[in-house]
């Protein structure tokens, strides 16, 4: 397979996936300069995933006649200029107005992307080809991230220009050496009829529960590991380490999918991720220090390998599901991520503010995992299009 036009959309999901992470990281010195509580700090964080949730299904119907390099530039251009208002912004209104801006070019690009790259490539290498670029995605969290949150320490505002310039030579590359794909055009009826399918709408929910239980820890994941790791620079290490965890997973499912089937990787990791928080939450609650030092970081990191991991296998299986209406179905599972984001992070600040431990937060995310598996594995009950290798 050729992987040469896909480098510049895996350089377009990194500045999407440093844009992802690196924000809740700095909220206290925006919060400082923006002259507001840091609750309406992480509002940044919250009105982008609401508004992806929300923009995303109706920005791919009314996008999906155009010819896919062209939405995929359109959208990454959006995305850079909501990134250089915030990073410019003087006040709290702007910055916010700009993670808006920032959102709807952000909830359509990674929608376009994950289309594009499934119609360009064949069936028997959408794996590969998934996870190759979605490990731009993997690769900010590993080095995107700890990069964003150091120059960070200086200005808050450097990192979303760090975002801006790595999504510009995204474009770059895209304008110029992406080829151009037109996909075959249909009627809005015609294109939207799949999602009348239960089957599909509740795949669509194992999305938002996998991110919800990922994001239920992650983002309150220096409170966890506390205890066992104090200073600040081990938290980014390992935060690094979090990263190349997730990248491992990635290249590892995306090859897998290839061999076997989505569902069946997709049933693996989701099953070992319950067990890593089942067996996460006893170690916090009855190891001592010592010990967690090492089970901390075997939770964490098997996390970011199952997290990292689950994206391809769902991403492709929801694909089969409604295939002439991949575009779509891609907003919509972006939707589905930024919902169970938004979920996850407001489940674990109301988990916290209950008198719960931070480490209570595993067993949170055991029940959701929990749910998740079995929605998942009723889904799959009924035959599949992907059930047989790709």
């Amino acid at each position: 397979m050729n992987y040469r036009p896909l480098i510049w959309l895996a350089v377009a999901t990194f500045s999407t996936g440093i844009d992802g992470y690196v924000l809740a990281g700095l909220l206290p010195a925006i919060a400082d300069d923006l002259q507001v509580v840091e609750a309406a700090a992480g509002q940044l964080v919250s009105v982008f995933a609401l508004t992806s949730a929300l923009a995303a299904p109706l920005l791919s119907t009314v996008t999906s006649r155009w010819e896919r390099r062209r939405t995929i530039a359109w959208s990454l251009g959006v995305f850079v200029l909501g990134n250089l208002i915030v990073g410019l912004a003087t006040n709290y209104p702007i910055a916010l107005g700009g993670r808006v801006v920032a959102a709807l070019g952000g909830c359509l690009l990674n929608a376009a992307v994950t289309g594009y790259v499934l119609a360009l490539t064949p069936a028997k290498d959408h794996g590969k080809a998934l996870s190759f670029v979605l490990g731009g995605w993997m690769a900010a969290t590993a080095l995107g991230v700890p990069v964003g949150l150091v120059i960070g320490q200086s200005s808050w505002r450097f990192p979303m220009i760090l975002v801006a310039v790595v999504g510009t030579i995204a474009l770059t590359g895209i304008l110029l050496k992406l080829p151009r794909l037109h996909l075959p055009s249909g009627t809005l009826a015609d294109r939207l009829r799949p999602l009348g399918q239960p089957r599909l709408l509740a795949g669509l929910l194992v999305t938002t529960g996998i991110l919800c239980s990922s994001y239920t820890c992650f983002t309150y994941a220096t409170l966890i590991l506390g205890p066992a790791f104090p200073a600040e620079w081990m938290i980014i290490l390992i935060m690094f380490g979090y990263g190349l965890a997730s990248m491992l997973g990635n290249a590892v499912t995306g090859r897998l999918v290839d061999r076997y089937t989505a569902l069946r990787v997709l049933t693996v990791v989701l099953t070992g991720l319950l067990v890593d928080a089942v067996l996460g939450a006893f170690a916090f609650a009855f190891a001592p220090v010592t010990v967690l030092v090492v089970a901390g970081l075997v939770w964490f990191f098997a996390a970011g390998i199952g997290n990292g991991g689950a994206a391809v296998p769902q991403q492709a299986r929801l694909a089969a599901l409604a295939p002439d209406s991949a575009a779509i179905v891609m907003a919509l599972n972006g939707s589905a991520i930024s919902l169970g984001v938004a979920l996850g992070g407001g489940l674990g600040g109301i988990t916290l503010a209950a008198g719960s431990p931070p480490h209570g937060l595993l067993v949170v995310a055991a029940v959701i995992l929990a749910l998740t598996l079995s929605l998942h594995l009723l889904v799959a009950r009924a035959p599949q299009r992907d059930e047989v290798p790709a």
